[in-house]
């Protein structure tokens, strides 16, 4: 179908310029509908309600409920374009009934005794001998560790922080997320902003040659793939064997608030959520610590029955 592929690469585009959403979220939608329309063609479908059907039991065949999904959300937001735009006389998925209920899959969290460990690794192998340029990726490394736990920031919108949104004599981090949106977060631990500062003061020439905050040993800007070789060198270092992830601080960061009793509301806006239910994930993991909090500090446990 011609018109379908043309329709799609207008779709794209309107995402791209009219709705400015993230790289990723465009090529997410392009593989999506690329392979929507390769199935419809292949298939000899139609693009009605009965087309729909066929490519979603495929799907079903195929991949995950979590992917299948993800894949029929973007092929609807399509079809919502097309209506809108009258390239069609009727949206095919106005008569569809759907209700999928992937399985919940809880977020991957560092106890707080092991955050501790790998930043007290970092900070112990500053102290050692070593060449000044060792020191100095030391430096940076710290930084980056203490910005991850501190703020929940996804380690793609860390690498993308430029020099002006970290302003530090403010005490806040400007960051960009996903859809163009953006959003302060405060930070108010002064060793954190201690490493920063250190940081900015060693880095500051190599920072303006790269237009961003975090920078590599080449002046240029800091890789997601850095910033993961940065976790696993000081997980080995702090002997922790478990396999930790930059966007796991993201997820403690959000459930340890929580357990301290912070409004998810607040850590909606600090992780940059756009609905609640997003967020809400982390209300099952923080859940876990219900049966130790009772057990210990419940007043029932002062009662000696007979």
């Amino acid at each position: 179908m011609q018109d379908l592929q043309d329709w799609i690469s207008r779709y794209l585009l309107d995402c791209k310029y009219q709705k400015n959403l993230d790289p990723k979220t465009l090529k997410a939608y392009r593989i999506d509908l690329e392979q929507f329309s390769a199935l419809i063609s292949q298939n000899d479908l139609e693009l009605t309600r009965e087309g729909l059907m066929g490519y979603i039991s495929n799907l079903h065949q195929r991949y995950k409920p979590r992917t299948v999904k993800r894949k029929i959300a973007s092929v609807k937001a399509f079809c919502n374009y097309l209506e809108y735009e009258e390239l069609v006389k009727e949206n095919p998925f106005s008569r569809l009934r759907l209700k999928l209920n992937p399985p919940l899959i809880l977020p991957r969290t560092i106890s707080l005794p092991v955050i501790e460990a790998i930043l007290t690794a970092a900070y112990q192998a500053r102290e050692k001998v070593g060449t000044p340029g060792q020191q100095k990726s030391i430096l940076r490394d710290i930084a980056v560790l203490e910005l991850l736990f501190a703020t929940g920031v996804r380690v793609s919108e860390l690498c993308a922080l430029r020099c002006g949104d970290v302003r530090l004599e403010e005490g806040e981090i400007k960051i960009y997320g996903k859809g163009a949106k953006e959003r302060f977060v405060q930070i108010a631990n002064p060793d954190v902003l201690n490493a920063l500062c250190r940081y900015r003061e060693n880095y500051k020439d190599a920072m303006e040659q790269a237009g961003t905050f975090f920078v590599n040993r080449s002046q240029k800007p800091l890789s997601t793939q850095s910033v993961r070789a940065i976790v696993n060198k000081y997980c080995k270092l702090a002997g922790v064997k478990n396999h930790i992830t930059p966007h796991m601080f993201r997820h403690s960061f959000a459930t340890l608030l929580l357990e301290e009793g912070v409004d998810i509301r607040y850590i909606q806006q600090l992780l940059g959520h756009s609905s609640i239910m997003t967020t809400q994930i982390y209300t099952h993991v923080a859940g876990r610590k219900q049966r130790d909090i009772l057990s210990e500090k419940h007043p029932r446990n002062k009662i000696h029955s007979m």
